[in-house]
């Protein structure tokens, strides 16, 4: 995931672990919720602003 990759640089972020648990795959999966959230968000917004409902 690139924008993971902007962040840390020359680290495998799908091998995160945090004792016996594997995050690193969790942690892409979050981030790309929150961009495609965001971006359902400002979708409604502008449609909202623009007056269709």
């Amino acid at each position: 995931m690139p924008v993971i990759d902007l962040v840390l640089p020359g680290i495998k972020w799908q091998n995160i672990t945090a004792g016996p648990f594997g995050v690193g795959n969790f942690l892409g999966a979050l981030v790309t919720f929150l961009i495609i959230a965001f971006v359902i968000f400002l979708m409604v917004k502008a449609t909202t602003k623009v007056g269709i409902k």
